[in-house]
């Protein structure tokens, strides 16, 4: 699918605002609100947008840990391993990466317990390194940075 602005218009818009009605978005771009929905219609169906998202604030869930690992296999039967992820509430990102490591986690947890216990069973598919964030700085939609 060709993007043109107003479809960029669009995604900005919606990733700032998911819940928009369509009327109120469309004012904002000189569009009627039908012309927006069969945009948003398009690029949904394209696969432009995949899904829409929530964000929570995570320390008042109790999620006051978060850490990077990096996964160094000692498999290079990694089938597990992904089944393994996907199946933790625990991880929040996953990523194959080249250079350090095979794959760099971003987890967030309840406890150092909750922690230990993940990183045990961790050890079934690697070895890790692990880096515990200390304070977040910055957390940007790629659709509005400048």
């Amino acid at each position: 699918m060709e993007l043109d602005n107003i479809d960029f218009k669009i995604l900005r818009l919606l990733s700032e605002h998911s819940r928009i009605q369509w009327k109120d978005l469309g004012n904002q771009i000189h569009m009627t609100g039908q012309a927006v929905g069969n945009r948003i219609k398009k690029l949904e169906e394209s696969g432009v947008i995949k899904a829409y998202s929530l964000l929570v604030d995570e320390m008042k869930l109790g999620l006051t840990y978060t850490a990077f690992v990096i996964i160094y296999m000692k498999t290079a039967d990694h089938d597990s391993f992904i089944r393994f992820i996907y199946g933790r509430n625990e991880v929040i990102e996953a990523h194959r990466v080249s250079g350090e490591g095979c794959y760099h986690l971003k987890i967030k947890v309840t406890s150092q317990d909750q922690l230990n216990l993940f990183l045990n069973e961790l050890l079934e598919y690697g070895n890790y390194s692990i880096h515990l964030s200390i304070q977040e700085i910055k957390q940007q939609n790629p659709l509005t940075a400048t």
